[in-house]
Parts: C-alpha cells; sequence; structure tokens
C-alpha cells in the first residue's frame, strides 16, 4: 500500500465497512457527479453507511468532467456553510480528484485558488474515496488534477493528498456504458506503462505495475467483446487500483502531458486522448522496454497495439495546430520531460505525437 490509505477492493465495500466509513466524522460533504452515482448504487450506498451510523450528510453533486479550479471553490465553499467535518469522494477521477482538493481547502484558514498551487503540505479533513469507474486509480493516489480553464490544460495541485479510505466494488460498472468502461480501463493501461517505462521506476514500481498488467491482459476480451462478469469487473477495479499505486510511486510520463490539450480544447476522454500517444511512446523506448510491454499486454508488435486502439477507440485525428500546441506545452515542462526513458527533444515529442 502506497501512502496512509487503508483499501478494501471487494463487492459490497462500502456496506461491509459502514463502520469505518462512519468513524470519519460527524458531518459528512459527498462530492460526486451529475447522475451516475445515483445511476450505479453508489450514492445510496454511502448515505445508507452514513445514516446507519447516525452522521449527517450533505451532497455536492455538480463535479463535472475535468474538474475545473471554479468547480473545487464552489464546493469548498459549500462545504463549509455546512460545517463539514469530512469529505467523501464518489465517483470517477474527476469526483475524486475533486474531493481531494476540497478536504484540503475545507482544512485551511482560508478558501483560495492561490493555496491550491502554493506551497506543500498535506493537511487536509478526513478522505474516503469510492471510485465508480475503472482508470485513475485516483482513489490511492495523493495527485488532484485540476482543469486550469484559461491556460486550456490540467495540473495537479501542489499537494500531495492521500485519502485515509478507499472502498472498491466492482459492481458499480454494471450500469456504465461499454465505451466509457473502455475509456477507464484504456487509462489504467497507460498508467501501468508509463510507470514502468519510466526514469522514477524503482522495483516497488515495477511489482506493482506487473501485477497490474497481469491483471488488466485478464479483462482484455472481456473490454473488446463487452462481456463482463461481475467477477471481471472487480479485476478491472484492481487492474486500476495498481496503476494507481504505480503512479503514486512515479508520476505518469510524456502520454499523460501531451494528452491534456486533446482533452480540454477538443472533449476527447481522458483515456481515449492518453492512449492516442502510448503506442507513439512505446516505439521510443529500446527493444527489449518494448518486447517487455507487449509481451505482457499482449500485443505481437506496436502495429498491433496501434491497430486495436485504432480499431476500439476510433480516434479522431488531431489537428496539427493541437498537436504542436500538445508539443510547445509539454517542452517547457522540464521535470516531466526528464521521466522518459529517451532523450525527449522536440524531435522525438513530434514522433510520439505524429505516430500513425
Amino acid at each position: 500500500m502506497n501512502g496512509p490509505v487503508k483499501v478494501y477492493s471487494e463487492i459490497n465495500a462500502v456496506r461491509l465497512h459502514a463502520d469505518e466509513l462512519a468513524a470519519l466524522g460527524r458531518r459528512a460533504l459527498i462530492v460526486t457527479g451529475g447522475g451516475s452515482s445515483r445511476k450505479n448504487g453508489s450514492l445510496d450506498d454511502v448515505i445508507s453507511a452514513l445514516s446507519s451510523g447516525g452522521r449527517e450528510y450533505y451532497v455536492f453533486d455538480e463535479v463535472e468532467e475535468n474538474p475545473s479550479v471554479e468547480t473545487v471553490l464552489r464546493a469548498a465553499y459549500f462545504g463549509r456553510e455546512e460545517k463539514a467535518g469530512f469529505v467523501i469522494g464518489v465517483g470517477g477521477g474527476s469526483a475524486l480528484d475533486a474531493a481531494k482538493a476540497i478536504a484540503f481547502l475545507l482544512a485551511q484558514g482560508e478558501i483560495s485558488s492561490e493555496l491550491l498551487y502554493g506551497g506543500e503540505s498535506d493537511t487536509r479533513l478526513p478522505l474516503a474515496l469510492i471510485p465508480t469507474t475503472c482508470g485513475t486509480g485516483s482513489e490511492v493516489t495523493p495527485v488532484s488534477v485540476l482543469t486550469l480553464t484559461a491556460a486550456g490544460t490540467k495540473k495537479s495541485v501542489a499537494h500531495r493528498l492521500f485519502p485515509d479510505l478507499a472502498l472498491v466494488d466492482g459492481r458499480y460498472l454494471k450500469t456504465a456504458p461499454l465505451q466509457l468502461l473502455r475509456n477507464t480501463s484504456l487509462d489504467a493501461l497507460t498508467h501501468l506503462i508509463e510507470s514502468r517505462l519510466n526514469t522514477r521506476a524503482t522495483d516497488m514500481s515495477r511489482t506493482i505495475a506487473d501485477k497490474g498488467l497481469d491483471l488488466w491482459r485478464g479483462t482484455r476480451e472481456a473490454i473488446e467483446g463487452g462481456f463482463l462478469s461481475e467477477e471481471l469487473m472487480q479485476t478491472m477495479m484492481n487492474a486500476s487500483l495498481m496503476g494507481g499505486r504505480a503512479i503514486a510511486l512515479t508520476s505518469t510520463t510524456l502520454p499523460h502531458a501531451l494528452s491534456y490539450p486533446m482533452t480540454i480544447r477538443k472533449g476527447v476522454p481522458h483515456g481515449k486522448a492518453v492512449g492516442y500517444f502510448t503506442a507513439g511512446y512505446i516505439a521510443e523506448c529500446e527493444a527489449s522496454e518494448q518486447r517487455y510491454i507487449l509481451e505482457k499486454t499482449g500485443f505481437s508488435d506496436i502495429a498491433e497495439l496501434q491497430s486495436w486502439y485504432k480499431e476500439l477507440y476510433a480516434p479522431e485525428k488531431a489537428d496539427g495546430e493541437l498537436i504542436e500546441a500538445s508539443i510547445e506545452l509539454l517542452w517547457q515542462n522540464k521535470p516531466k520531460l526528464k521521466t522518459a526513458l529517451f532523450k525527449a527533444d522536440l524531435e522525438a515529442l513530434r514522433r510520439i505525437a505524429y505516430y500513425t
């Protein structure tokens, strides 16, 4: 386990561990999106757990995909008005990342966007995260990625915000559209690949990524065909969880950084956007690293991986202006460039970005 996160990954996790959820405080702010948490039953499970423990709760259900700093500020003001003592994030990575930032702001003397990106602190309200998609692994990472609307990109807050408790239940995937499952499963795969092909990789992160890749490969045929049992859904959640644990140790690398303008400016789902640059990134690595990733994921070569991506995700070809903007933003991010296993000069970035 990375950081101080207590993780329960099992069917009916919220119901089975309701006492631990309720023990986090007296007044909960539940942070979620507009509707999926109601449809899949996760919000009802959380409310039931809190009610059975005699806890008060208030719901902020306005978190959008790729949550903005402005939304986080509104939620924090709402939580302060209701005197929330702890925060529960329920939903996909957007809700979970927002919940981390909100829990941080509610523990500060004031609420402002400057606090999110200034200094380093792990001071926050008690925090539980309940994922309902199988991609980000945010429930076990300290990272909160928010959209900077004016800049047209996304950026992690400055603080390491591990939650206290993560409750991971594959049942919540049952109502998700197949394409959403494919997009988020691809996000989990890119986390595993990027943590493995990373200058910050360690023996521990490699071990975690290897286990995650094995889990992911076990769900690949089901994702392709759309036939998902409850057991496979839990496996998909666990692959995502392993991806989160791995990038908590290493961070992501170039494909994630290149993807942000595509998501913010064109509305391309996050996993699909990262996948657009994944084959090109692998192609820049040494042959031994390429072979390892391909063997773990079950592809014969990079061309087959790229064909699989195109067939399953039908990506629109990004226009040159957008690609150049992606390259320029990444080129300015020198720490991210240093995570690549090769010389990440402008020529390499262009080969990755225009890889076909």
